[in-house]
């Protein structure tokens, strides 16, 4: 596969055309093949490597294909390790990565970015185990935590579980939602394929939401959410029922859509996992964890602030 011997100058002509379009021009190779150069790290404009395809350029840029240049460090894909220690682990996962692998061989998820980290440190990432507390959806991001020891995993299970644990979510949700506590029994499948509500208390798990506003925006406002339970989709669910499905959302937005409702776009589910606490489980310690949510949703809201 050949590649432009030189760095050349973008034509003027040519501001507004993507990236991939020039380079595909230029080096009369399939989309296929420029497509990997770029999402590589084989392209750069004025120096800077691209690896987005559809950059779109301006005219008089000087651009470069080095098929040697080697690929981009992804921070969005390296371990934040906000508490480590000997019994427990808490990562500030990033969007669009799993908690624990749903499909066989599945790679990249949270416990393969902490076992990196270890490998980064020096530390035997292999022979530590790393035990499965509790989930956070793929496209939220946040904190997360793992238990080292089979005692570690016993005594924080039973936090989650008599809603000891503290468990705070930031989120941005369509329209103007009111401070609220939503409780109701969520089951698997509502009657269009969907979870949600049951109709009756005596179907489904209970689930306790606490909402409190903490800005409005345009048509959006950013929410402060503290969970009393942890039921699947919890927070997507009920706020969506409520008639403000969160900005980003990509399931729970049916209803909302054939209200008349208008999703606002997003680059993400506008919803992160900012607080975490929780007695150790060996010491008894208080432990509490804090992120703030990362710059795609902070440049959203900052977009979005009224005046």
């Amino acid at each position: 596969m050949p590649a432009p011997a030189e760095p050349w100058t973008v034509a003027t002509a040519a501001a507004g055309t993507t990236v991939a379009a020039v380079v595909r021009e230029r080096a009369a190779e399939p989309w296929s093949v420029v497509k990997r150069w770029i999402e590589s790290g084989k392209v750069s404009i004025d120096g800077e490597t691209v690896t987005v395809i559809d950059h779109r350029v301006r005219g008089g840029e000087r651009l470069e294909v080095r098929l040697a240049a080697p690929r981009p460090r992804d921070p969005a894909r390296e371990a934040d390790l906000v508490f480590d220690d000997a019994h427990v682990v808490v990562i500030d996962k990033p969007p669009g990565v799993s908690s624990v692998p749903y499909e066989d061989r599945e790679l990249g998820t949270a416990m393969d970015l902490i076992r990196a980290a270890w490998r980064r440190m020096g530390r035997r990432a292999v022979e530590t185990p790393l035990l499965v507390v509790h989930r956070i959806d793929k496209a939220t991001s946040g904190l997360l935590m793992f238990a080292k020891s089979k005692r570690a995993e016993q005594v924080l299970g039973a936090q989650l579980r008599d809603h000891s644990c503290e468990r705070a979510y930031i989120c941005v949700a369509h329209g103007a939602p009111s401070a609220r506590t939503i409780e109701t029994h969520l089951v698997a499948d509502r009657g269009d394929g969907l979870r949600g509500s049951a109709r009756h208390a005596d179907q489904g798990k209970r689930a306790v939401t606490h909402v409190a506003v903490r800005e409005r925006l345009r048509a959006a406002t950013v929410c402060d959410i503290r969970l009393e339970t942890g039921k699947t989709h919890q927070i997507r669910i009920h706020l969506a029922e409520a008639g403000h499905p969160l900005v980003g959302e990509t399931v729970y937005m049916r209803d909302f859509e054939n209200g008349g409702g208008v999703l606002l776009p997003a680059p993400r589910l506008m919803l992160h996992a900012a607080t975490l606490g929780f007695a150790h489980p060996i010491t008894g310690e208080p432990v509490r964890c804090e992120r703030p949510p990362p710059p795609p949703m902070t440049t959203w809201i900052d977009a979005r602030r009224i005046g």
